[in-house]
């Protein structure tokens, strides 16, 4: 290798200046270095994400973000149809209703005696409190709801969220799942029973109303979202289920087309088995967690590769390690001064079909 090939691209002190836009900040940030560089280069392959074509863009939502004020954003995101499907955790969409409702959540401490709080009905989010009384608001709100879905169908979250999201806007609650609805944007949560969603499945069940849900006519719903398009981007708000679950769109359209392929769609093949397998043209995490623990919420964009998760391409990822409630409104404020249009976005309504 040439020695001159370690030198092709210089890096660029950053110099302030008054009224900088934060487009132009984080692009100079992006000639720099560290985390600052990767928060940079996260922005431009979103942008060329949103403006390649024939590209579902999908989120994975981890963690308990709406809580801490993330949930506006998301709406935004999903508004712009800078977003086309969402995978959450059943926290992320359900106490973002509580905020919705105009209860909200209150700054706190997280230097504070939790047996007083526990006392005083005072749930604690790190530095974040919110009232239980709220909570149990909320999960009426949502049992309310539960109380209208029919006994005798089998849901997927997708459909389910989407129904919620209809009641929801009716009713005047601008929660993500409203304007989802509004805006025919998939939700997927595969463990929305881990949040108020589980709760408020038992109050209606005490009332003598079961909703069942599918797993399995889930997962064919969402990885059939592999064979209605022609490429993958995904955006990772740390990890955890939300995040394996947009992974397998990548290599669980094999099984799902008996290892015949996607027709219009360009993959790779496993050399030692029949096996089809479409690396997500784009990607970007950001996450907190360090890979050498072995999760998956650390997991790095290039181990994924190995999986044929995700394309190997340069200039097409980037894993952020940064608090997502510094990284995120970041972002969305770039994104907001780099792309002026809202976008198009694909055609999802097709997994509503069947409960409109």
């Amino acid at each position: 290798m040439s020695t001159d090939s370690y030198f092709s691209k210089k890096l660029e002190p950053i110099k302030v200046t008054k009224q900088k836009p934060i487009s132009q900040l984080l692009k100079e940030m992006g000639k720099t270095a560290y985390q600052g560089r990767k928060l940079g280069e996260a922005v431009d392959v979103w942008e060329n994400m949103i403006k390649s074509k024939d590209t579902v863009i999908a989120m994975g939502f981890a963690g308990s973000m709406s809580t801490a004020g993330q949930w506006t954003i998301i709406n935004w995101l999903i508004e712009n149809r800078f977003i086309d499907v969402l995978v959450s955790t059943g926290a992320n969409v359900s106490e973002d209703i509580v905020d919705a409702m105009g209860l909200g959540y209150y700054q706190g401490n997280h230097m504070v005696n939790d047996e007083q709080l526990l006392h005083d009905d005072v749930n604690r989010y790190y530095d974040v409190y919110g009232k239980e009384t709220d909570y149990r608001k909320m999960e009426e709100v949502v049992t309310d709801f539960v109380m209208t879905c029919k006994q005798d169908y089998n849901y997927t979250s997708a459909e389910f969220l989407y129904l919620l999201g209809k009641y929801l806007g009716k009713k005047k609650i601008p929660a993500i799942s409203a304007i989802a609805a509004a805006n025919g944007v998939p939700i997927f949560s595969p463990a929305m029973v881990d949040s108020a969603y589980g709760e408020a499945f038992l109050l209606a069940k005490n009332q003598g109303h079961n909703v069942h849900m599918d797993s399995v006519k889930e997962f064919d719903q969402f990885v059939s979202i592999g064979t209605k398009t022609k490429e993958v981007g995904v955006v990772y708000i740390g990890g955890g289920v939300p995040k394996d679950l947009t992974q397998l769109i990548a290599i669980s359209v094999s099984p799902f087309t008996c290892d015949e392929g996607v027709k219009g769609r360009k993959g790779g093949l496993r050399k030692g088995l029949q096996e089809y397998y479409y690396p997500h043209k784009y990607a970007i995490q950001i996450t907190t967690d360090s890979p050498q623990w072995g999760g998956l919420s650390g997991c790095t964009l290039e181990e994924a590769i190995s999986w044929g998760k995700i394309n190997s391409q340069q200039g097409t990822r980037a894993v952020v390690y940064c608090d997502a409630t510094i990284a995120l409104p970041l972002i969305a404020h770039a994104l907001s001064e780099r792309v002026t249009e809202k976008r198009k976005g694909s055609d999802m309504s097709w997994l509503f079909k069947s409960v409109q």
